[in-house]
């Protein structure tokens, strides 16, 4: 009885036997190729560090702007600019609310007649164009941005674009398949341009 004591009971893995492979699955297993890849302490393949190292190699692509880069003094002309176009008002021509063919297109033409009385600048006929209201002279034809367009037909005309002040703007007469390769040219260059096609996913 002492001896039944002293015997310390079997465990379940001791006493219930091993289950035994089916031959499929031990043929299977005895075919099988070794791995292609040997897994490190750290359970990373050893073809990962090469890839990072491939990675670090490679240059990244600039990005291209959203906005330009421009002094201070020119930002704020930039907001003044701004205010002065909300406050301008609509340069009417002559006559072109009686005649479709003047009014048409927004053109304006001067009024010269002796007796207009747009000429003469009486208070109910539309304003005339005058050089007070223009913008202030350092931020002049720039886009809201604060960037100089470059019309570019052809990837050679990105090459001169600086692309921290100038933007590139592709003409209208370029057609998709054209457009396309230029607007691929300047995002590996990292130029801005104003008039994509293809919107990137921080635009859209």
């Amino acid at each position: 009885m002492a001896d039944d004591e002293a015997t310390p009971p079997a465990t379940p893995s001791e006493s219930a036997p091993a289950p035994k492979k089916s031959r499929a699955r031990a043929k299977a297993e005895a075919t099988a190729p070794p791995p292609e890849e040997q897994k490190t302490d750290s359970g990373t393949s050893a073809e990962e560090p090469k890839a990072a190292e491939d990675a670090e190699e490679r240059p990244a692509e600039p990005r291209a702007p959203k906005r330009a880069t421009i002094p201070d003094g020119s930002a704020r002309l930039l907001a003044l600019r701004g205010a002065l176009d909300r406050r301008r008002p609509i340069f009417g021509r002559q006559a072109a609310h009686r005649y479709y063919r003047i009014g048409r297109d927004g053109a304006w033409r001067r009024p010269r007649g002796l007796q207009s009385k747009q000429r003469r600048h009486y208070g109910y006929r539309p304003r005339i164009v005058r050089v007070g209201y223009r913008s202030p002279a350092r931020v002049r034809g720039l886009v809201p941005s604060g960037f100089e367009p470059v019309l570019v037909r052809t990837t050679r005309d990105l090459d001169g674009i600086d692309a921290k002040t100038q933007a590139a703007i592709i003409a209208r007469t370029i057609g998709t398949r054209r457009r396309l390769v230029l607007e691929e040219a300047a995002r590996r260059l990292g130029i801005h341009v104003l008039n994509p096609i293809v919107k990137s996913e921080s635009e859209a």
